[in-house]
């Protein structure tokens, strides 16, 4: 089982970033926070091509999977990575199926699988 879901895209950078952001609204989830990696690495003199985090969450999920085990927290918002790898734009996903073996003593069901295909939805509608 993979840890992640990555794919790659002909588009730019930023048309992909704005393509995620577009596409997590479209799943009735909320972008939370889009962290510049590239700049922030950049302002303390470490050269970093073009990488963005982008954070989000769907309120209930959040509060379903907290109340299983409150330790979830710490893979909690979902992040889609989009960066550029050899030229080519990435997009890149944690796999919410990995939350069950992460909390195997939470019983999360369906949900991770639920979550996970949602993900992947995000992911190829972006690319």
């Amino acid at each position: 089982m993979e840890f992640d879901f990555t794919t790659t895209t002909n588009k730019a950078f930023d048309e992909t970033v704005a393509d995620v952001e577009n596409e997590i609204a479209k799943a009735d989830m909320r972008v939370l926070y889009i962290h510049d990696v590239q700049k922030s690495l950049n302002e303390k003199g470490f050269d970093m091509g073009p990488f963005k985090i982008v954070e989000f969450c769907n309120a209930k999920y959040a509060h379903e999977f907290l109340n299983k085990d409150i330790k979830i927290g710490l893979c909690l918002p979902c992040k889609i990575n989009v960066y550029v790898k050899d030229g080519q734009t990435v997009i890149s996903a944690m796999r919410p199926i990995m939350l069950s073996h992460f909390f195997p003593e939470a019983d999360l069901g369906e949900k991770p699988q639920e979550i996970d295909q949602v993900i992947q939805s995000i992911v190829n509608n972006s690319k």
